[in-house]
């Protein structure tokens, strides 16, 4: 990608933090469907949580959250890294599989994210793919039973690493 060869390392972490958390925020949605925010204001701005409302026709078990972990978020398959802040977090108990994201960023480098992910995910029967980065963003992927599906992808600038976790597990792993 030229744009990105163009970018500071710092406009490009603000441009990867940007796309990580539009994505987190986001999930499959059937055609039609639309979801709405009652409130547009920064966490950073007071540390406030703001939850997303779903449309009518979304499904009731889908949720996501600014600035915290989600209600019923599978912390126990996705723990937050010891020291990290939450940007975002979402989770979908009622799809097949069941979905989580999070965004958080820390002050330590995207080895020790990486790190910290891989020791927990493979103590947990997951399995890394190869590979260590999709271009110059650290990206690991992780299988478990053919099924099961977990990335990990982290930036990072001046210090602060932000990292998304994303997971298609099946509704028995994701408590």
């Amino acid at each position: 990608m030229t744009v990105m060869r163009s970018l500071k390392p710092t406009g490009l972490a603000a441009l990867a933090a940007g796309a990580l958390l539009a994505l987190a925020a986001c999930s499959p949605a059937e055609p039609g469907v639309t979801s709405s925010s009652p409130d547009t204001s920064s966490p950073a701005s007071g540390g406030a949580s703001i939850t997303a409302s779903a449309s009518p026709t979304a499904s009731p078990g889908t949720s996501a959250t600014v600035g915290t972990i989600v209600a019923g978020f599978p912390e126990t398959l996705l723990p937050l890294m010891p020291g990290a802040t939450v940007i975002s977090s979402s989770f979908d108990k009622t799809s097949t599989p069941a979905t989580a994201a999070l965004v958080a960023s820390i002050n330590a480098p995207t080895a020790a994210v990486v790190d910290f992910y891989t020791k927990h995910l493979e103590a947990q029967g997951f399995k890394a793919v190869p590979g260590d980065a999709v271009g110059a963003v650290a990206s690991k992927d992780f299988v478990r039973n053919d099924s099961e599906t977990v990335n990990i992808a982290a930036v990072e600038a001046a210090g602060v690493s932000t990292f998304t976790i994303g997971a298609n597990v099946a509704a028995e792993s994701a408590k």
